[in-house]
């Protein structure tokens, strides 16, 4: 697939530069933050894809564990010719999962804020099903954006999130993001996310504190980013990777600690940073069973069917527009 085969329905930012203002205001708040988003340039959604290979991160093979054991009812429950919405699409192991146990799945429509590892990802996807309609879409997610066209109607829209992303967004934005997903998914249609669980903090941060140091050098590129594409001038080396659980507010925080005091230049602005000081650059909420239910409630869902596994550490949710 080349890259003019992927759509672009909605105005995305194709590099950090499009959203310099936003940047500034984040990193001149108390505390300074960043938008996760940053993340996933190539680079970045490469060294996302081998956390989730670490032997501390549970989500993704646990997960995965979870589709795979439940794929025929939720095959069932979805039913045949579908349309699969996949909102942030990233490794491809858990829509193949679904992929192969759907009946006669119509379409794949995966939709993501990086077109160059998009397009990459679903090359492969479209050669392997030769006779489902791929077509990626690159839209910023959490707005509403427009399906692509296709001369066949499928029965159903099934939205698709897995990983547990949604924990990225605070619990007003994750309804925010609900409804979006409501208002996709249409009349009749259907939900398919995943959704970490509450549980101990010791094996939170295990999970975003990784012996290999591959969440660190996620965390950090965010930085090589802003110095690539904003011309700033961040030592890397002087921030450290931290991960902290917020009992209170049930999330976990991922930030860059500066290691001493310091001054950073990025389009023009001076940004001063005392010692211990850090930029917030990911959320990640924790919500029991029920808290997520009600949420999707309020957006539009009604839940039908929730798996979980034996350690309670993760549930996939399966939910019908109301």
């Amino acid at each position: 697939m080349e890259p003019a085969d992927v759509a672009t329905t909605h105005p995305v930012p194709q590099d950090a530069a499009a959203d310099v203002d936003a940047i500034l205001e984040g990193l001149s708040a108390e505390p300074k933050r960043l938008s996760p988003k940053y993340f996933y340039d190539e680079r970045g959604s490469q060294l996302f894809d081998r956390i989730c290979e670490l032997p501390e991160y549970y989500p993704t093979r646990t997960e995965l564990a979870l589709m795979r054991e439940h794929a025929d009812t939720i095959a069932t429950l979805v039913g045949p010719r579908a349309a699969v919405i996949e909102l942030g699409a990233g490794s491809t192991a858990k829509i193949r999962t679904l992929l192969d146990h759907l009946v006669d799945p119509l379409a794949y429509i995966p939709v993501d804020i990086s077109a160059e590892y998009l397009a990459k990802q679903t090359e492969e996807l479209a050669r392997d099903y030769p006779k489902l309609v791929v077509r990626p879409v690159v839209a910023d997610f959490t707005q509403p954006f427009r399906l692509p066209n296709h001369r066949l109607k499928a029965n159903r829209n099934l939205v698709f999130f897995p990983g547990s992303t949604i924990g990225n967004f605070s619990r007003r934005q994750a309804l925010d993001l609900l409804e979006v997903m409501a208002f996709e998914a249409k009349h009749d249609g259907a939900l398919l996310i995943g959704v970490d669980l509450r549980k101990d903090p010791e094996r939170l941060q295990a999970a975003y504190n990784d012996s290999a140091g591959v969440t660190a050098e996620f965390n950090k590129n965010v930085l090589v980013r802003l110095n690539r594409e904003l011309g700033a001038d961040f030592s890397v080396q002087n921030f450290r990777h931290r991960a902290v659980y917020d009992d209170n507010e049930g999330r976990v925080e991922m930030r860059l600690v500066s290691t001493k005091p310091q001054s950073v230049h990025l389009a023009g602005r001076k940004l001063d940073f005392a010692k211990d000081e850090y930029i917030v650059t990911e959320y990640s909420h924790k919500y029991s069973v029920d808290e997520f239910r009600e949420l999707a409630r309020r957006a539009g869902f009604e839940p039908v069917v929730t798996w979980v596994d034996e350690e309670e550490l993760f549930s996939v949710h399966y939910l019908e527009v109301q």
